[in-house]
Formats: structure tokens, C-alpha cells, sequence
């Protein structure tokens, strides 16, 4: 009976964790990529980073002069949504190249 070999295991472990801190470091990176997303014609404009933050909201004047309400709180829902597909699609298209264009369930 031979013995087991965990020069295998050893290896696996090492570009395991090679792996977890290359992923690491492009999380870091892409949390200071913006994307901006608009909605009403450039009406509210919600900018979010690469870690799926808003980080900023500019809202036109004229939005405020008809004093709707509904209408401002629809543009920021719609708005923000938008922003934070284009930051899932951010970090989706910066995986692909540390996973080789594999999607990993749960990665993002």
C-alpha cells in the first residue's frame, strides 16, 4: 500500500489562496471604477463604484420646480437600479479575466 501524496493537495491550496488574493485585489481595484446611470433624460444621474456603492446623485433643478414628488422618487429608484446593474456588469466583464471567462456562481 503506497502512501498519499499531498504534494497535490499542497498545490492546489497555494493557487487557491493565489486566486483568493488575485480576486482580492481586483475587488480593491474596481471599488474605485465609477459607472454613471441616468434616468429622465439626464433628469437624476446616479453614479456607483466597482463594490456597488452609490456615491453620488446629481438631480436636475427643474426636477424640483414642478415640486412631483412621485415623479423624483420614481427617477431616483430607476436611476439607482440602473447604476447598480452597469457596477454588476463592471465587476462581471473584470472577473472574466481572472476566471477566464468562466462564471462562478456566487463570485458576483
Amino acid at each position: 500500500m503506497t502512501k498519499p501524496s499531498f504534494g497535490n493537495l499542497s498545490g492546489m491550496m497555494k493557487q487557491a489562496q493565489a486566486l483568493q488574493d488575485q480576486l482580492a485585489k481586483l475587488k480593491d481595484e474596481a471599488a474605485h471604477k465609477t459607472v454613471t446611470a441616468s434616468a429622465g433624460g439626464g433628469m437624476v444621474e446616479v453614479t456607483a463604484n466597482g463594490a456597488q456603492e452609490i456615491v453620488s446623485i446629481q438631480i436636475d433643478a427643474e426636477v424640483m420646480k414642478d415640486q412631483d414628488v412621485d415623479m423624483l422618487q420614481d427617477l431616483l429608484i430607476s436611476g439607482t437600479n440602473e447604476a447598480l446593474r452597469k457596477s454588476r456588469e463592471l465587476m462581471a466583464d473584470e472577473l472574466k479575466g481572472l476566471t477566464g471567462g468562466i462564471q462562478i456562481p456566487g463570485l458576483f
